[in-house]
């Protein structure tokens, strides 16, 4: 299908430039030509977007055909996409989603990765990643932000920090959304130290500005860890060469002068895909690596391996001695526990490790007071249009914050305002004019209003697409990431994601998209998605009303029935907010002994 190829210069156009019937297909169409962009995309001819193999269709054919759809769409339709594949336009009302997305959407019991890579050649099904699939991907700046949330947020919970000048954060992955740890390193004021064996990713991070300086010397690497520290300069070094080398020279180092050099530490390669590239061995140089994975792939597979348990060996020598390091949700223990590494926690079960996921220590009490990737696309292209949107929502946020808050929510409220008053200055955009933020349900609702209502007025020349990354509060069912701090035994069900992407649909949204995978693998995780446009019509307010508070609050209704406080009191405010939400809520038992007594064998 590379023969359906467009010619044409692949980017998100303003919105008028578009045939359609309807303005929300032509949103649509923007949403995914940017998502293919050469500047935003990984592999852009191969349709991925990011992620090593999260594609937005499988082939050329079906891009055509779902443009071709898209341009002839009325109100009345609405187009079903299975996996990639355009089953049509089928009568609607204009009250339902434009577009109906589901990807991977495999049999439990076929759900394996052997058996997604034979339903992948043939053809039948693809890997959607999380918002490559649903058309909502603007590029790196969304894992830019929240990569900057979690720094801040390890600083404060593992240093005790809000100040991380002069600390060392050593991580990997330069590629797709691992290049934001570079920015987000600088944006904290941090030393951000991130290897990677492709130099293609760190020549583009440089030219990007996102890398200050690169190297291939792991001595001149370690020269300016120590130089740096000593100066409390703000620095993003890329490491051209491989992870497990560099952690292995860091506790040389240690070993040598008891010098611990790095205080934060974690990995963003691309482990739901090991064995196909998203990892690299240490034994091999990269080229003759590539050779192997097409030549001698379970001799590749074995060194991934191997690579795995050398990298954790050296990372738990680190960390016995005062670092902290945390699995950034990529399925980095998941896979070196495969592999045999020394991952487990001691007395803990199967499925826990000795390092915490970022959701567990960091983002999820965030994930439980309904704060979350919160995300709009300006389609006129104009960035005026987005610098109108920030100050509207830098302003919403303000106006919330003197209402009355809880301090916990006040901080969060202020990063996100700090985040907003920084973003134009770090060029943040790639692609679409496009930003993120995170924010609660109150937030949300009066950020895409507001905006809503600029659009109405001509304060905004275009109609603003709203969205978020699947990477949320509700949209996620993921027993290592999303929900890996549901600990009521409901990790690994379903049903979240599932009926937040039914919800979504018959309450506004424009697009709603189902996955299988994304960010941890194939079989790993559920997770839902929409786009929905404000277009400045009253039906679009109320719409933004309507979803959104359906969005965030089934993912707050859930992890307060799980037993996490932070959402026990949000759902509570949240019924105080709005009486038609009645929540059915846990209660603490008083006697704990009551458990061991029904426990005890008889």
């Amino acid at each position: 299908m590379y023969r359906f190829c467009p010619k044409i210069h692949m980017r998100a156009y303003p919105i008028n430039e578009y045939p359609c019937k309807t303005k929300k297909a032509a949103a649509i169409m923007h949403m995914i030509m940017n998502n293919l962009d050469p500047a935003v995309a990984q592999f852009s001819q191969e349709l991925v977007t990011y992620g090593g193999n999260g594609q937005v269709f499988s082939n050329w054919a079906q891009f055509w055909l779902v443009m071709h759809y898209l341009s002839v769409m009325t109100e009345e339709q609405t187009l079903v996409i299975y996996s990639g594949h355009p089953l049509g336009l089928f009568p609607s009302h204009s009250g339902a989603p434009r577009v109906v997305i589901t990807n991977g959407m495999m049999i439990p019991n076929y759900s394996s990765r052997k058996d997604y890579e034979k339903m992948f050649a043939l053809g039948v099904t693809m890997y959607g990643q999380m918002t490559a699939g649903s058309y909502c991907y603007i590029g790196p700046q969304g894992i830019v932000h929240g990569t900057v949330l979690t720094i801040l947020n390890a600083g404060r919970r593992y240093l005790g920090l809000d100040d991380l000048t002069g600390k060392v954060f050593v991580t990997s992955g330069l590629g797709g959304m691992s290049g934001a740890q570079a920015k987000a390193a600088t944006i904290v004021g941090c030393i951000g130290v991130i290897a990677d064996v492709d130099k293609n990713a760190l020549v583009k991070r440089h030219k990007q500005g996102w890398l200050m300086e690169t190297t291939k010397s792991l001595d001149e690497c370690i020269h300016r860890i120590r130089k740096a520290r000593k100066d409390k300069e703000t620095l993003s070094l890329g490491y051209h060469g491989n992870i497990v080398d560099l952690w292995e020279r860091l506790v040389e180092e240690y070993e040598k002068t008891g010098d611990l050099l790095v205080d934060l530490g974690s990995d963003q390669t691309s482990c739901h895909n090991p064995f196909s590239g998203g990892y690299y061995p240490v034994q091999l140089p990269f080229a003759e690596a590539n050779e192997m994975l097409s030549n001698d792939p379970e001799t590749f597979r074995q060194l991934i391996q191997e690579s795995l348990r050398r990298q954790v060996a050296a990372i738990n020598k680190l960390s016995d001695n005062g670092m902290f390091f945390w699995d950034y949700g990529n399925a980095f223990l998941l896979e070196a526990q495969r592999a045999g590494a020394d991952v487990g926690q001691k007395g803990g079960s199967g499925t826990e490790f000795r390092y915490p996921s970022y959701v567990q220590h960091i983002m999820g009490d965030i994930f439980s007071l309904g704060f979350g990737p919160f995300r709009w696309v300006c389609t006129s292209t104009d960035p005026c249009d987005l610098a109108v949107t920030d100050q509207i929502a830098a302003t919403v946020m303000e106006e919330i914050i003197t209402q009355g808050v809880r301090d916990v929510v006040k901080k969060q409220y202020n990063d996100n305002i700090r985040w907003i008053q920084e973003a134009g200055k770090h060029n943040l955009v790639v692609g679409s004019q496009a930003r993120i933020l995170y924010s609660d349900q109150r937030g949300r609702i009066s950020i895409a209003v507001s905006i809503n209502r600029a659009v109405a007025a001509g304060k905004v020349k275009g109609p603003v697409v709203i969205s978020r990354d699947h990477h949320d509060v509700s949209g996620t069912d993921s027993p290592y990431r999303e929900t890996s701090n549901i600990y009521d035994g409901s990790a690994f069900c379903a049903d979240m994601a599932v009926q937040n992407f039914v919800g979504d649909a018959f309450r506004g949204a424009t697009w709603v998209a189902l996955h299988n995978g994304g960010g941890v693998g194939w079989g790993e995780v559920i997770n839902g998605g929409f786009g929905l446009v404000l277009d400045g019509s009253p039906e679009a307010e109320q719409n933004a009303r309507t979803m959104l508070n359906w969005d965030v609050s089934n993912g707050v209704a859930r992890r307060c029935w799980a037993g996490n406080r932070n959402a026990f009191h949000t759902i509570i405010r949240s019924m105080e907010e709005d009486r038609r939400l009645r929540v059915t809520l846990p209660y603490e038992m008083k006697d704990k002994s009551v458990v061991d007594v029904a426990l005890r064998e008889k």
